[in-house]
């Protein structure tokens, strides 16, 4: 998958939180902003070391996680 190299996981840096290479931004940081509302464009305002293509693979990296055979129950409720 394109972008996989954005995305890393070092136990000692953030307890092992999947990130951008390079920063200390969280794919779920990343996620929880844009569900809030921000745009791709107030986060990379808000943070310069950021790029579109970090986004991008935050993104993809969420989506092939929730493609495992893994059911992840939850409480949110669905919208329709």
């Amino acid at each position: 998958m394109m972008n996989d190299n954005l995305i890393v996981s070092d136990p000692k840096i953030l307890m092992g939180k999947p990130l951008i290479r390079g920063t200390r931004l969280t794919v779920e940081m990343i996620l929880d902003k844009l569900a809030a509302g921000e745009t791709v464009e107030q986060l990379l305002e808000a943070h310069p070391r950021l790029t579109l293509a970090g986004i991008q693979a935050a993104l993809a990296y969420a989506a092939q996680t929730l493609r495992s055979d893994i059911v992840y129950p939850t409480n949110f409720p669905v919208a329709a």
